[in-house]
């Protein structure tokens, strides 16, 4: 069992950057790949960016590539988002997710789920 609990989000103006954190609990956090995702007001949940269990692979979505980055300290059980040169189309909840396995950018193969956190980009 993970227990998922995100933070960070806020109103923030185009072009600022927003770092957002996740702490899990459970003793086998680092067996999970770890995953972040955004559903913005009447759109889908979609992949944002994910990283393996032990750190060293990760994927991004190509809208976020070189302005966002994810990362994960094992020892401390969290998993964080630096998200850089944020547009208004960044605005949605931002979800960290468990996944037991390998990597996916399917939200319904992922097991764990914290509430969300809220990201809002002004223009």
């Amino acid at each position: 069992q993970v227990q998922l609990v995100e933070s960070g989000g806020g109103l923030v103006q185009a072009g600022d950057s927003l770092r957002l954190s996740c702490a899990a609990s459970g003793r086998t956090f680092s067996r999970y790949f770890m995953g972040w995702f955004r559903q913005a007001p009447g759109k889908e949940r979609e992949f944002v960016t994910g990283i393996s269990s032990s750190g060293g692979s990760t994927v991004y979505a190509d809208s976020v590539k070189g302005r966002f980055t994810i990362s994960r300290d094992n020892a401390k059980n969290t998993v964080s988002l630096q998200m850089n040169s944020l547009k208004p189309e960044d605005t949605a909840a931002y979800y960290c997710a468990a996944k037991s396995g390998g990597y996916s950018r399917n939200s319904w193969l992922y097991d764990y789920w914290g509430q969300g956190t809220q990201v809002t980009v002004a223009s």
